[in-house]
């Protein structure tokens, strides 16, 4: 069969980063977004890698061209790449547990990604060992702004962990339903 990868599950998992990516063009706190939780979820769910890498960066890359792009722009999409590896590594052995514990590592990946390439490009700090320092430390200061929501970092932390309980959850409850979804793999 010429399109064995279209399966209910593909369709389920497609839907779901679709979702995600038409949320995140929503009003929303800053770095309250489903973005995190959809490339989690994209790495437990999808089984050809070249999908699972695919489809979350697509969507975050079209809903890029509508919220705009800016330079540090890699540095996101690397996040989000290295997001899709910690599902990937949580597929075996899907919880509460591991799920929470990939959001909270999803949060902390971003923030040390993003920042060193902020480090990386910025006439600001020198390009040394203190400089990067500086860069996080600085970092941590603009996480800590309560201006919108509580902090960058724990509105983060917070959307991806919301957003993985209703993907995953959703996704949990319409497989009881839908036994096939657990069977039918792409």
């Amino acid at each position: 069969m010429k399109y064995k990868s279209i399966n209910p599950r593909f369709i389920v998992v497609f839907s779901v980063i679709i979702f995600a990516a038409l949320i995140r063009l929503l009003p929303h706190w800053p770095n309250f977004t489903p973005i995190a939780a959809m490339a989690l979820f994209a790495g437990t769910y999808v089984d050809r890698k070249k999908y699972a890498f695919a489809l979350p960066i697509a969507a975050m890359f079209i809903s890029d061209l509508v919220i705009g792009l800016h330079a540090n722009i890699p540095a996101v999409y690397l996040s989000f790449a290295v997001t899709v590896l910690i599902g990937m590594v949580i597929r075996k052995k899907v919880n509460v547990g591991s799920v929470m514990l990939a959001s909270f590592s999803s949060a902390v990946i971003f923030f040390l990604i993003t920042n060193f390439a902020s480090w990386l490009a910025s006439p600001f700090y020198p390009q040394t060992f203190a400089g990067l320092i500086e860069c996080y430390v600085a970092g941590l200061v603009f996480f800590n702004d309560v201006t919108n929501g509580l902090s960058f970092f724990m509105n983060d932390l917070l959307g991806t962990t919301f957003y993985c309980a209703v993907f995953y959850g959703a996704f949990f409850l319409v497989q009881l339903r839908f036994p096939v979804l657990d069977k039918s793999r792409f």
